[in-house]
């Protein structure tokens, strides 16, 4: 047994000395944290886009942003002590580390957190005096009105947060279709077939008939052909017998509106020719006409150039009688 325990010693100075260089190394990262909330907020912003949260480092305080709401919503932490400066000053780093990515769900609830937060240190900075009046018992509610307020943010963005999970843990599901439940299908009648197979053969002849194609009668559709230089020779004979008369006065016996237009078209011909002269005062005023054509033969000049019979092609009826028509 004296051997035995002869060998035991040595071993046991040997790791004596290996523990021993352990705990070095273990004080040295704990001075390297304490230094590093301290410095400005550029800690902050190295720190951030690593996992796209917010952290705050403060002299009493570090961690996550919602961490601090929820201290001082429990009164763990009194928003007084919260330097609400440098935590804008840490935001506004952390979204110039982010760049052009930077995340507007994550502003607009800091605006919203940091405002609430402003706005109830402000009202605990206020002296705390005995209530004399409704004005500063109103001041007291209002405090009391900012902690619900933080409450009830808190518990919307964990609602959400539920909502979010649960989405995502249903978008992975699937339903399937399933057939008619037993006392559902004993609810439906029975088919009951009262045609028989010629009633059926009856069918299908109609159904396999051509269907006739439908007609469009057009006989009740009344389109009157008017020709243009008839009614120049009417305009000629009216302006070389009055001299100067109004367009209305030209057309007030004309029988429809294709007679109008006729004449109308008859009197620019005319006035291309300058057979007659148009003069009007003001617009949508009255038209008078003046006939300049003297006592030519000023009806031949008028073309057909505004509509033509269907028929051969144009020049294979030159030197015909045909008349110019307008149509509708």
């Amino acid at each position: 047994m004296e051997p035995a325990a002869g060998p035991e010693p040595p071993p046991v100075p040997e790791p004596a000395s290996v523990p021993d260089p352990e705990p070095d190394p273990s004080p040295a990262p704990e001075p390297v944290p304490v230094p590093s909330p301290e410095p400005s907020s550029e800690s902050a912003s190295e720190s951030a886009p690593g996992d796209g949260r917010f952290t705050v480092r403060l002299v009493n305080f570090e961690g996550p942003f919602d961490l601090l709401l929820q201290l001082i919503s429990k009164h763990k932490l009194d928003v007084t002590e919260v330097a609400l400066s440098k935590v804008t000053d840490e935001f506004m780093a952390h979204i110039r580390a982010m760049g052009p990515d930077w995340d507007l769900d994550q502003t607009t609830e800091f605006l919203v957190v940091a405002a609430t937060l402003l706005d109830l240190k402000a009202a605990r900075l206020l002296p705390a005096a005995e209530v004399e009046d409704e004005a500063d018992l109103a001041l007291l509610e209002a405090r009391d009105l900012l902690f619900a307020r933080l409450l009830q943010y808190r518990a919307y963005k964990q609602v959400a947060e539920i909502f979010s999970e649960r989405l995502d843990a249903e978008a992975r599901r699937y339903p399937r279709t399933v057939g008619l439940e037993p006392h559902h299908a004993a609810l439906l009648p029975e088919v009951i077939i009262s045609i028989g197979p010629e009633g059926f053969a009856r069918l299908a002849v109609k159904a396999m008939q051509p269907k006739p194609r439908p007609q469009v009668y057009v006989e009740h559709i009344h389109a009157p052909l008017v020709s243009v230089r008839e009614q120049a020779g009417i305009v000629v004979a009216r302006l070389r017998e009055r001299g100067e008369i109004s367009f209305q006065a030209l057309t007030e016996d004309a029988a429809d509106t294709l007679t109008v237009v006729a004449r109308f078209l008859a009197l620019l011909e005319l006035y291309r020719e300058r057979a007659v002269a148009l003069d009007q005062e003001e617009a949508l005023g009255s038209l008078m006409v003046r006939w300049t054509g003297g006592d030519g033969d000023v009806e031949a000049a008028v073309t057909d150039e505004f509509d033509r019979e269907s028929g051969p092609a144009d020049g294979a009826g030159e030197g015909t009688d045909e008349k110019k028509k307008v149509t509708v």
